[in-house]
């Protein structure tokens, strides 16, 4: 058995699948998840897993070289914009309508069970040399 790291089975095959230049869409519970990516659905209960807590799992085990969130955030959640802007140099931010085109180009989706407004990532894999 690991001794720590991401202990979901899912969520750590998935992540060990992942290479440079692969898209992970992180997100809320309402997002709508696009036919194709491979999902892992941690939402338990509104709110549970947060948001942060599965984005701060995820950084802790990828290299990540650009994120995009819906420029939405800023305003309806002004929380999860502070996280994002606290966690990635290479942020950019398009409107909510085009991250949901986006998503359907990520390998991997990462459901959460956050129930606040545009809780939602769009993740480029980098490489760790």
């Amino acid at each position: 058995m690991k001794k720590g790291g991401i202990l979901n089975r899912h969520l750590a095959a998935a992540i060990a699948e992942l290479g440079h230049g692969d898209r992970v869409l992180v997100c809320d519970a309402g997002m709508p998840i696009p036919d194709g990516p491979r999902v892992v659905d941690l939402a338990f209960r509104a709110g549970i897993p947060s948001f942060e807590d599965v984005l701060a799992g995820l950084l802790d085990e990828l290299v990540i070289e650009a994120a995009i969130a819906a420029q939405e955030v800023r305003a309806a959640n002004p929380a999860a914009d502070a996280l994002l802007n606290g966690s990635f140099t290479e942020l950019s931010y398009v409107p909510h309508e085009s991250l949901k085109g986006l998503s359907a180009g990520a390998r991997l989706v990462v459901r959460t069970g956050e129930a606040r407004p545009y809780a939602n990532v769009l993740l480029r894999c980098g490489v760790f040399f």
